[in-house]
């Protein structure tokens, strides 16, 4: 088995074994694969690439291929344990709506993106007033999928605003397989920040 990157490993021990997982842009299914063999899930997802789903299909995993923003509202109220939306929150047009869907289908969520609030970012707009491109934000501004820019403060304030509950959080840096917590000032030093979310 392929050895999970290290905000997924971090995911991974927030999840009880058994339960029942939903992931939305679950990508090519590493982090369903790993829970379903290692914490026996029963787990579903939400891809909308093609190619990925069927390397999600080809590891035995259920994932389906659409929009995470309709297919989700297919699925019942209370119907999973975890949603987990990993490193897809930016990307999405109404964030708002999705948590709350999240919050619908299942007790909780994981979101997990990069942090647009690390000092390399700062650094890098201040000094060539350009749109900044990192190992974390590796695409250029016309060719990006994410369309929208957060930092770990902007989701705390988003989760005042819009009435959920941070249950726990995790400030990372990232290289490869590895990385390492963030402790001190992590808004300004993690490149990412993983959040279990609860209903108020």
């Amino acid at each position: 088995m392929t050895p999970l990157r290290y905000d997924l490993k971090i995911i991974a021990s927030w999840i009880a074994p058994g339960s029942k997982i939903l992931g939305l842009g679950c990508g090519e299914g590493d982090l369903l694969y790993w829970l379903k063999k290692e914490k026996h899930v029963v787990e579903r997802g939400i891809e909308i690439q093609e190619s990925k789903v069927v390397k999600c299909i080809e590891k035995g995993l259920s994932v389906l291929q659409g929009d995470i923003n309709e297919e989700i509202e297919d699925y019942p109220d209370k119907a999973f344990d975890y949603a987990i939306c990993s490193q897809t929150l930016q990307q999405v047009y109404e964030p708002a709506a999705l948590i709350r869907s999240m919050l619908r289908v299942a007790k909780m969520g994981v979101v997990s993106f990069p942090n647009f609030g690390h000092i390399k970012i700062r650094l890098n707009l201040a000094a060539w007033g350009c749109a900044p491109v990192t190992k974390e934000l590796p695409y250029s501004w016309h060719d990006t999928p994410n369309i929208r820019v957060l930092s770990l403060d902007d989701f705390k304030n988003f989760a005042d605003q819009t009435g959920f509950k941070i249950l726990r959080r995790a400030a990372i840096n990232t290289k490869g397989h590895q990385g390492k917590m963030v402790r001190g000032l992590p808004n300004l030093f993690a490149t990412y920040g993983i959040f279990l979310i609860g209903k108020e």
